[in-house]
């Protein structure tokens, strides 16, 4: 397996659901404390890592993914011992129906549905989440009502191509490390990696990371669709193995012009070869970026991936490599 895949998986073992990041926190903190100089977590949970410059009239440069996935949270136990919930961020329901998901103690489950309602006429309210219990009693030993649960599905690598749970944006967070290990021990300005909270509902975490830094730059690191499978919802120029994407904007964002053009240009000073991304539908950090205090140019990098938000994302290993050279190139030179 790619050194790729094996820190895709090692991220995305760890549970982490919006406002409940704490082990991937830590999972983050363990991979990246050789090659930063300082650490820190905010109040909110941000994980900041800071690699300091040498330069005398040095810069903050800001790189961001977000460590939080989406989840389930139990809102009530029925007599007969099976779960409500209600999604916590952007879960789609017809990619529920029977996967397995896990809590923080290790509890198991699958979600199913009344099978009563016509399969096309099924709404988040008519599934429940089966932990084999035989009764509400039985079940608030196993999980409380407010716990968190997350996706519980296998991860793999083949013909280049990895595929598991949380892609989104784990793999964002492992293109971040990758970047940090290419990077020189000594750099001319202050570069500022941040592991952000609560993405997937609202884009809460980048906010508050940006506001206290102060960057005079920020870039993004996140995932982004594809228009590369047969029936495509809309017509999209990206495409998995064909590289990384330098977003042009997102249903959030008009990235700045400047942080778009720098990071082509890193991607030429590479040789690596780089996409257009156009994302009609959803956002990401960059919004949150972009609007701290008086305004951060910001821009954004991301990796194509398929079925993004359900339990099977995809993406290309090579798309995940090349990202991190040119972030390293744009950060030396081009930013």
């Amino acid at each position: 397996m790619s050194q790729v895949f094996d820190l895709y998986k090692t991220l995305a073992e760890a549970f982490g659901p919006s406002g409940r990041e704490e082990a991937v926190r830590e999972t983050i903190a363990s991979l990246a404390r050789p090659y930063v100089d300082e650490m820190q977590t905010d109040t909110l949970g941000n994980l900041i890592c800071r690699k300091k410059g040498t330069g005398a009239e040095r810069r903050k440069l800001l790189l961001a993914a977000h460590m939080d996935s989406l989840g389930l949270v139990v809102t009530y136990i029925e007599e007969e011992g099976v779960l409500r919930f209600a999604p916590v961020g952007g879960v789609f329901r017809g990619d529920l129906i029977n996967i397995q998901v896990r809590f923080a103690n290790g509890t198991r489950g699958v979600i199913s549905y009344e099978e009563k309602t016509d399969f096309k006429d099924l709404q988040m309210h008519n599934l429940f989440l089966d932990i084999g219990a035989s009764s509400r009693e039985q079940a608030e030993k196993m999980v409380q009502v407010g716990d968190f649960a997350v996706f519980d599905a296998p991860m793999f690598e083949q013909n280049g191509i990895l595929c598991g749970p949380y892609v989104d944006d784990r793999i964002g967070c492992a293109t971040l490390l990758l970047t940090m290990a290419q990077l020189p021990e000594i750099v001319m300005d202050d570069m500022y990696f941040v592991f952000t909270v609560q993405e997937e509902v609202g884009l809460r975490g980048a906010g508050t990371a940006a506001f206290a830094i102060e960057p005079d730059l920020a870039v993004a690191v996140d995932v982004t669709d594809t228009g590369d499978l047969p029936e495509r919802k809309y017509p999209m120029d990206c495409a998995l193995g064909k590289g990384p994407a330098v977003k042009v904007m997102d249903h959030s964002a008009l990235c700045t012009p400047k942080v778009r053009s720098a990071l082509e240009e890193a991607g030429l000073l590479a040789a690596v070869p780089v996409q257009r991304e156009i994302l009609r539908f959803g956002g990401t950090d960059t919004a949150a970026l972009q609007r701290s205090r008086a305004g951060v140019p910001a821009g954004a990098i991301s990796i194509p991936t398929r079925y993004i938000h359900s339990p099977s994302e995809m993406c290309a290993v090579r798309d995940v490599e090349q990202a991190a050279v040119l972030l390293s190139k744009a950060l030396l030179h081009t930013l």
